[in-house]
């Protein structure tokens, strides 16, 4: 992690520590968690709040084409950093609370949404927006990953059973800075009853 990117995080913390997740960049072994079961073969992914790009360097090195990443990042000056250094993934300036009403990937469905965006500090009302957002441009079987420096995970479970989602954590990271968890989040498999024919 160069202080090239720790410095623009602590100063965008400064200003708005509810919107910044952290007062760093996440760590190279929490980006390699949170993309873990990502790989070229997803398709198209969604990261939500990266910042300084430590996660999208880490879905480039999991073989994700620039070409295949939808950044989402609410600070302009992010964004603006973004565009510099991803030139050819899409970059959109706007609060991922909103992304229901924005089209994205040219109709396309991603396969797999990562995301650093500071839900513990969200009320219901926003979370619920992006996570409904999110599964609007999800397609069947993709999942959404999110970190998160609590102990248990930061989408309350009403709002998960509202949007008939299921959480599941895959890993924790004690040496990050703090400690982190990441979760899949996913729409709930159907089970038929026993006995029910094809």
């Amino acid at each position: 992690m160069s202080f090239s990117d720790v410095l623009p995080f602590l100063h965008a913390w400064v200003r708005n520590p509810r919107r910044v997740a952290s007062i760093a960049p996440s760590g190279p072994r929490l980006a390699e968690l949170l993309t873990k079961e990502i790989s070229p073969e997803t398709g198209p992914v969604i990261e939500l709040g990266p910042g300084t790009g430590a996660v999208t360097r880490a879905l480039l090195a999991r073989g994700v084409l620039q070409r295949d990443l939808t950044l989402v990042e609410f600070s302009a000056d992010f964004a603006c950093m973004l565009r510099d250094r991803f030139p050819e993934a899409s970059v959109l300036c706007l609060d991922a609370a909103r992304l229901a009403r924005v089209p994205l990937l040219g109709g396309a469905r991603a396969g797999a949404v990562v995301s650093g965006l500071p839900l513990l500090t969200m009320p219901p009302r926003q979370i619920f927006g992006v996570l409904s957002g999110v599964f609007g441009h999800v397609r069947a079987g993709g999942a959404f990953y999110q970190f998160t420096y609590g102990p248990w995970c930061p989408i309350p479970c009403k709002i998960l059973d509202r949007l008939g989602l299921e959480a599941r954590r895959i890993g924790r990271v004690a040496r990050n800075l703090p400690p982190a968890s990441v979760y899949r989040i996913r729409r709930r498999t159907v089970r038929m009853p026993l006995g029910t024919a094809d």
